[in-house]
């Protein structure tokens, strides 16, 4: 999981003095975008079944977080031979216990470019 501080995108505007510039997160809470790469899950509807799963998972931690931007992106095959049916309960179970083990790990601080 990655994550950056929603105001770092202010700190740049106000460095680079560029005042007219939007800003990347105008409200300030806790942000959460899902990945799941083609080669992990082949059909859409089962992509799109596995980010409702850490959409649902993130929201009962999103108060353990911060005020930042995540980025969640799995590391396990879902096959079609495995789960065949991308609303089974097997794989809704899969994706909830890696997700909940993802969002348990320590948060890493946002590295910083020169």
């Amino acid at each position: 999981m990655h994550s950056i501080a929603l105001n770092a995108r202010a700190a740049q505007v106000q460095t680079a003095k560029l005042a007219d510039a939007p800003v990347l997160f105008p409200v300030q809470d806790m942000w959460i975008g899902a990945m799941v790469p083609k080669r992990w899950a082949k059909r859409a509807v089962t992509r799109n079944a596995i980010k409702r799963q850490i959409y649902t998972v993130s929201a009962d931690v999103a108060h353990l977080y911060p005020q930042a931007a995540f980025v969640v992106r799995l590391r396990r095959d879902f096959s079609r031979a495995e789960f065949v049916s991308a609303s089974s309960g097997p794989l809704k179970q899969a994706v909830r216990a890696e997700v909940q083990v993802l969002m348990q790990m320590p948060i890493q601080p946002e590295s910083k470019t020169p």
